[in-house]
C-alpha cells in the first residue's frame, strides 16, 4: 500500500509540474495570436486589413497622391467597437489617433495619409508627407496602449499588402 501511495505522490508532482510549464508557455503563444505574420492581442476583433503602401502613381505630394496610401482597420466581430483613443503607428513613429469613431460589426475603415472629410469608411491623418513606404510596418494599439495587431512588409515599390486572418 505504501508503494501505491508513493506512486500517487510522484504522479501528482509530475502532473503539477506539467501544468505549471504549460501555463508559462501559454502567454508566449497568445502574444502572437498563434500566427507568425503579425502580433495580435488575444480575442481582439479589431485588426489591420489591407495596406496600400507607397501611393500608386507619381509621388507629387498632392493631396490625391497622399490619400492613395492607406491602412485598413477591420472589425471582424459582430458588435460595434468605439475606436476613440486607438492609435495606428508606422516604423518611424508617425502616429494617428482615432477620435470617436464607432466601427460597426464586420465593418472596416481606411486611414488615409492626406486631408479629407472623415466618414464611417474613410478617415484622414491630415498629413502633407507620405507615411507608408515599401519597407515599413503598421501597428494598431487600443486605448490602453496594448498592441492589437501589427503588419510589416519589405516589398517592391508600390503595392498593396493584404492582411487579415
Amino acid at each position: 500500500m505504501s508503494a501505491s501511495l508513493s506512486t500517487r505522490r510522484v504522479l501528482a508532482t509530475v502532473v503539477a509540474s506539467v501544468a505549471v510549464l504549460g501555463s508559462a508557455a501559454l502567454p508566449a503563444a497568445a502574444a502572437t495570436g498563434g500566427h507568425g505574420h503579425g502580433t495580435m492581442a488575444k480575442h481582439s476583433t479589431i485588426m489591420i486589413g489591407k495596406v496600400q503602401y507607397d501611393s500608386p502613381g507619381r509621388d507629387d505630394r498632392s493631396n490625391h497622391s497622399l490619400n492613395g496610401e492607406w491602412v485598413e482597420v477591420k472589425n471582424t466581430g459582430k458588435k460595434a467597437v468605439d475606436l476613440r483613443g486607438y492609435t495606428l503607428t508606422d516604423k518611424q513613429g508617425n502616429r494617428y489617433h482615432f477620435r470617436g469613431l464607432l466601427l460597426g460589426g464586420h465593418a472596416s475603415v481606411k486611414v488615409h495619409t492626406g486631408k479629407g472629410k472623415n466618414t464611417l469608411h474613410d478617415v484622414y491623418q491630415d498629413r502633407t508627407s507620405y507615411v507608408w513606404d515599401h519597407r515599413d510596418s503598421a501597428t494598431l494599439r487600443n486605448d490602453h496602449g496594448r498592441i492589437l495587431d501589427s503588419r510589416s512588409w519589405n516589398l517592391g515599390k508600390g503595392g498593396t499588402r493584404h492582411g487579415g486572418r
